[in-house]
């Protein structure tokens, strides 16, 4: 018999020490208690404790808090943490982790109460939800009735005073990656981490490499402390032979403490960026500007195919063949591809298109970024009447009818709405591809003109410090607007302007006519720099025009894409709402997660279950939403190169870029510095505040009222035809865009320089600067 407080108790049934032999047993400690006693016999630095299991509450009865008392003097002065050790935690298939009771901090006369509160948290109803999914049964515990039929034992530790704490995973959760370690820290207590209270600093450490990919707003750990806590997590996996997931904390004296272990579950297999196809495929161009992140199944599905294919639609109506730009999802992004040049595709074009397409496909293409004029000439002025009299009236006829019968039609007619507005959208989408993104290509034949003739004599002028974008600002007809229709991702799962409290403010009529002030004085400096020389004035003048004309047809065009989205909103809520009353799934919001055949089969033929597949499909969207996916894969054909990097290259003010600087597309000119605020969406806009530096993974239409007050503007995603870039321009701001991964390697508070005209964003060492 052991004696504890003066009571004979058994003690393989009460209260056993870390370190003891019964410690080992997962059904009498627990798992997290078993896990931590190997631990501490490898040698591991794991706070001092002892376990009280089931039988302990039981048999001591009113004397359980003198044994507890008794116990916990042998550990220390206190405080304590006591925890829940079940048999069904921290198993290598399901962690459990959450589901019973902490607390930290016990002193140690409240140790009993702490105790009782840990066991009764057992019988909680979350518990027994959890249980229906999965947890082992009695039978595979060994044990039956009470809390014993739970495997449940509370484990009380030393609590350490933790200077630092956090989580460690020996393979990268969201990736799968088995080769990167990530480390989260936060200051004082890891609860703040678990809890969800503070987002905490990231480290990822790739072959002893450690790099912040997050600040969380506090500068925690050192680069040798993240090592040091990577190489715990890492032994420790070697000790289980499976990937684990650590609990940490580094006290006052900088000594580094195990807290705890267990196998990391559900960990995905890892992420490849695998191009889908030979070429080079790009996730930020032509749809791929809509869409910031990745998408949601069914949009991926559906809509994208029925936009793809109205693309073809316009392509086949102006240059009479369709060649299709190759598209595909990788780890859920969409990314396109241009044709491979062969004989048998030019073949295919001369025959289809009767000899037009060469002819227009050398225009719009090629031409318009070396004679934009004749290239305006010949097929683009034809193809923007076009547009204004046919294409955008049918478009808007086919929205406001459907808008009149959607809330009576069929779940057929719905489908039927959806696939029009969709395709309606591809054929408009392929007008603005030709019409209003030629505006890049002007502005890049602009930007050569300008390197050639103008550079040199107005080095050192106002005009010559702002380059050949002040040509392209405050264009009347290209003031940013904020329609309701405005979306902040093509993907249909996200809501549009119209259903979300965005500040409307539109922007001061004062930075707008200054913006046009200083076009018209760069406009007389140029001249005058050519007055001498005729031929390349009037050259000048003629490009001139036909850039800033289609500067504005682009916003123009842009503006008017997502027209439908409300509607296909209203559609989407009515299917959702019929899946849901059929019994297919539980939420309407599971209609994105779904493909289509699986909704045309529930709408139309006899509903199917399909719930817990809609949950599956929308766990692992989330984990790939949050993945930074490359710009590009593969690479571009020899003949055709990459035309994006040949006009960024002609853009960019310089090629003397600054050490640490991150590098991007320079979207539009001039420099600010200010403070970084990372928003991901609507529910982040309300804290951003004037004159603080824009990031984001990339911004569409409903952004536009944040840039009224941002000192500059900074994306993953984009390109200088981008909407970051040309709203940027209308409110006089720089931006920077095309950058691949600004959000992971800046923190909201940091201070930075962004460089709109060299495409650059300088993070800025305060302790440097004295700031």
């Amino acid at each position: 018999m052991l004696s504890i407080g003066g009571i004979d108790v058994e003690p393989e049934r009460s209260l056993i020490e870390l370190g003891d032999k019964d410690s080992t047993e997962r059904d009498l400690v627990g798992g997290k208690a078993a896990v931590l006693n190997q631990l501490a016999g490898m040698g591991y630095r794991v706070p001092p404790g002892f376990v009280v299991t089931a039988a302990a509450v039981d048999r001591l009865g009113d004397g359980l808090d003198q044994g507890l008392a008794a116990a916990a003097d042998r550990l220390g002065p206190g405080p304590f943490a006591v925890r829940s050790s079940a048999a069904a935690e921290d198993l290598p298939d399901a962690s459990y982790a959450g589901l019973y009771e902490t607390y930290l901090n016990v002193e140690r006369d409240r140790m009993g109460e702490a105790v009782r509160r840990c066991f009764a948290s057992a019988g909680q109803h979350r518990v027994r939800a959890y249980q229906a999914v999965g947890m082992p049964d009695s039978a595979e515990l060994g044990q039956q009735g009470g809390l014993d039929s739970l495997g449940m034992a509370v484990l009380v530790q030393q609590m350490v005073a933790a200077d630092v704490a956090g989580v460690a995973f020996s393979a990268n959760p969201v990736t799968g990656d088995r080769d990167e370690i990530v480390v989260t820290a936060v200051r004082g207590l890891g609860e703040r981490l678990v809890s969800g209270e503070a987002t905490g600093q990231e480290w990822v450490i790739r072959e002893r490499q450690a790099t912040c990919t997050r600040q969380g707003g506090e500068d925690v750990l050192s680069v040798g402390q993240a090592l040091e806590v990577a190489e715990l997590v890492r032994n420790v996996e070697a000790r289980f032979g499976v990937p684990q997931d650590i609990e940490w904390a580094i006290d006052q004296h900088q000594q580094l403490f195990l807290l705890q272990a267990r196998a990391m579950t559900a960990l995905p297999a890892p992420v490849e960026w695998t191009p889908p196809g030979a070429g080079l495929w790009t996730r930020n161009f032509r749809l791929g500007e809509w869409l910031p992140e990745a998408m949601t199944p069914l949009f991926a599905d559906w809509p994208l195919h029925r936009i793809e294919d109205g693309y073809l639609d316009g392509m086949r109506a102006t240059a009479r063949v369709s060649v299709p730009f190759r598209y595909a999802a990788v780890n859920g992004w969409y990314y396109n591809a241009t044709p491979i040049p062969s004989l048998r595709l030019l073949v295919r074009v001369l025959r289809d298109s009767r000899g037009r397409a060469p002819w227009f496909l050398y225009n719009a293409l090629v031409r318009v970024s070396r004679n934009p004029a004749a290239a305006d000439r010949a097929v683009l002025s034809d193809l923007d009447r076009a547009w204004r009299g046919h294409l955008l009236p049918a478009y808007e006829l086919l929205v406001e009818a459907a808008e009149k019968e959607v809330d009576q039609a069929t779940p057929q007619r719905l489908i039927e709405i959806v696939d029009d507005v969709c395709r309606s959208a591809g054929e408009y989408l392929w007008s603005l591809a030709i019409v209003g993104g030629s505006a890049w290509k002007m502005e890049q034949a602009l930007g050569r003109f300008w390197r050639k003739y103008l550079a040199g004599p107005l080095e050192g002028t106002a005009a010559g410090r702002g380059g050949p974008q002040l040509l392209l600002r405050g264009l009347p007809g290209a003031e940013p607007t904020f329609p309701p229709h405005a979306v902040l991702s093509l993907d249909w799962y996200h809501p549009t302007a119209g259903e979300i409290a965005i500040d409307p403010r539109t922007s001061p009529t004062g930075p707008r006519a200054e913006l046009a002030v200083t076009r018209a004085a760069t406009e007389a400096s140029c001249r005058s720099a050519l007055d001498h020389r005729p031929r390349l004035l009037a050259r000048f003048d003629e490009l001139l025009a036909v850039a800033q004309r289609y500067a504005v047809i682009r916003e123009e065009q842009a503006r008017d894409l997502t027209l439908g989205w409300p509607l296909l909103r209203r559609c989407t809520r009515r299917l959702g709402e019929q899946l849901v009353a059929s019994g297919a799934v539980a939420a309407v919001d599971d209609f994105f997660f779904l493909t289509r055949g699986e909704v045309s089969e529930s709408l139309t033929g006899t509903p199917t279950d399909l719930a817990r597949m809609a949950a599956g499909r929308r766990a692992l969207w989330q984990r790939q939403r949050r993945l930074v996916a490359p710009l590009t894969l593969g690479h571009p054909p020899r003949l055709i190169g990459d035309p994006i990097a040949r006009a960024v290259q002609a853009a960019r003010s310089t090629r003397d870029l600054p050490e640490g600087a991150i590098i991007g597309h320079p979207a539009s000119a001039g420099r600010a510095t200010g403070r970084v605020r990372i928003l991901a969406g609507p529910a982040d806009f309300a804290s951003f505040a004037d004159g603080e530096v824009l990031v984001a993974k990339a911004t569409a239409p409903a952004w536009t009222p944040l840039f009224i007050r941002a000192a500059a503007v900074v994306t993953d995603g984009g390109t200088l035809a981008a909407h970051a870039s040309l709203v940027a321009r209308e409110y006089g701001i720089p931006a920077v865009v095309g950058t691949g991964n600004a959000t992971t390697r800046l923190h909201t508070g940091q201070l930075v320089t962004v460089d709109g005209s060299a495409g650059t964003v300088q993070p800025i060492d305060t302790k440097r600067v004295g700031l």
